[in-house]
């Protein structure tokens, strides 16, 4: 029996494997980030998923997440992890990155990208990731995600950019929101990133309209300029995160214009994460 646990800043996935032939339980929870989060905070907003799983004859769990960017992030995953499984019990600890390559390439080449509360980009080479135009994170890069899509939009909000009729139904959507809310929700506040990226649901409902269109056509566009473009190798780009599945068409066009091949288009990781563990746990 195994367990796949993939997390983002917004929400977490469970997917429990008893045997390779039967049904998948899953569960779905809040986010983790152990950037943000210490172990307490983790066990205490997971509690309830956890100890569903302290009873059960669990041989491995492989977790993956956004925030594990090295071995501290990794420790405070493993105190938060380990109280609810068997001793016997192995735990593998990876990045979201590692997750996103897994899946949608397997044991092949490609360039995998993470478009979702945050953006993320690495060549995976079969095994392992060789080749990383490292990320800067939600304050100075993340371009291309919903983070930065909803950064974006209320950036322009606040400078008055937005056009009124759009303002409009903006304010209708979210009220009026001061120039200290918002910097408050940005300094003060937990995950300032996904309380940003809650705003691009507003950029998608609206991307037909020319500005909204044209703000999720810059962030692309930057994503695509300071990372995709400089790889140095030759091989397809594959998405997985909602932003990428959910602006699949505009992602695509902004790709094709920039001449770089568009591979897979997952929503998330875990199908293919499936598979491949499967593969590697019952070969």
């Amino acid at each position: 029996m195994i367990l796949i646990v993939e997390s983002g800043s917004t929400k977490t996935a469970w997917r429990l494997i008893k045997d390779p032939a039967a049904p998948y339980e899953s569960f779905t929870s809040l986010g983790i980030n152990p950037y943000y989060q210490t172990a307490e905070e983790i066990k205490t907003a997971q509690a309830t998923v956890l100890a569903g799983f302290s009873e059960l004859p669990i041989s491995a769990v492989y977790y993956y997440g956004t925030g594990v960017t090295g071995e501290a992030q990794c420790e405070i995953i493993a105190a938060a992890f380990r109280p609810f499984f068997p001793p016997t019990c192995s735990l593998e600890i990876q990045n979201d990155l590692i997750a996103a390559a897994r899946s949608l390439c397997g044991k092949t080449a490609g360039i995998a990208c993470i478009l979702g509360t945050g953006s993320n980009s690495g060549y995976w080479d079969g095994t392992r990731i060789s080749e990383q135009i490292p990320p800067l994170g939600f304050w100075l890069g993340d371009e291309g995600s919903g983070g930065h899509l909803g950064k974006s939009l209320v950036l322009s909000y606040l400078h008055d950019q937005m056009p009124a009729d759009l303002r409009a139904v903006f304010e209708k959507r979210f009220g009026v929101l001061d120039r200290l809310t918002i910097l408050d929700k940005a300094y003060k506040q937990a995950f300032p990133n996904r309380w940003f990226a809650s705003f691009s649901k507003f950029l998608f409902d609206h991307r037909r309209d020319a500005f909204c269109y044209s703000l999720i056509e810059q962030s692309f566009e930057a994503y695509i300029r300071l990372y995709l473009k400089r790889y140095t190798v030759d091989t397809p780009f594959h998405f997985t995160g909602s932003v990428a599945f959910y602006y699949s068409d505009i992602l695509k066009q902004v790709m094709k214009k920039n001449g770089l091949t568009t591979g897979h288009i997952s929503e998330g990781p875990m199908a293919g994460l499936c598979l491949y563990h499967k593969g590697e746990f019952w070969p």
